[in-house]
């Protein structure tokens, strides 16, 4: 069986079939679609940043900068609590995506809050450029050969692609693997678990490939 993926002259050539190109860049689109639904979310947010933490525009109660008609400006302290309320960034909604977009801190609440805010934008568009250029790649007429950016873009991909899997799948330790892998070897062609844990499979060989490819 051919290498999936290997090194020339020109790039990075694709050898994976018509079929499982296509297959790997519609699993790429779900993951894109899947980041772009939380920025959505995200943006929809109560008191997020398409508003003040009431609604205002500019963040007072009555859409005023100091929070009234006229009052006395709000204390500095108080200015600063409504600004962190107004860019207050729950966490995802989708356990895969938690995965995507990991805590900064899992035991300190207020620094995983603090981060989400500063970080997780940034990275979310990040990880959807990549996974729109890979796939845009994989699109192109046979034989797809990778430039090293749109490889590497292509490698991180499959890295989303698998934690998204291994979260539907409930992979955290390594016995869960084994008991995934039993029903693979099981070959119940009716398990969907049974399927989806192939894919995995399929992917992390696909990955390794491609990263022996770019070394």
């Amino acid at each position: 069986m051919a290498e999936p993926f290997k090194r020339t002259r020109r790039g990075v050539r694709v050898q994976l079939d018509e079929a499982e190109r296509a297959l790997l860049a519609r699993l790429l689109e779900d993951v894109e679609e899947m980041l772009a639904l939380d920025a959505a979310e995200r943006g929809g947010v109560p008191g997020g940043p398409e508003g003040g933490p009431n609604g205002g525009p500019n963040g007072g109660p009555n859409g005023g900068p100091n929070g009234g008609g006229g009052g006395a400006p709000l204390a500095d302290d108080a200015v600063l609590a409504a600004l962190e309320a107004s860019l207050d960034v729950p966490p995802p909604s989708d356990p895969a995506v938690a995965r995507l977009l990991p805590e900064g801190n899992r035991d300190d609440p207020e620094l995983a809050a603090g981060y989400r805010r500063l970080v997780q934008d940034e990275l979310r568009e990040r990880k959807r450029a990549r996974l729109g250029s890979a796939g845009a790649a994989l699109a192109r007429p046979a034989p797809v050969l990778l430039d090293d950016a749109e490889a590497v873009a292509l490698l991180k991909g499959l890295t989303d692609v698998r934690l998204v899997l291994a979260e539907r799948l409930g992979l955290r330790t390594d016995e869960d693997a084994e008991l995934v892998h039993a029903r693979v070897m099981a070959q119940r062609a009716d398990d969907p678990v049974a399927v989806a844990a192939t894919l995995y499979d399929a992917l992390t060989w696909w990955q390794e490939s491609l990263v022996h490819a770019l070394r």
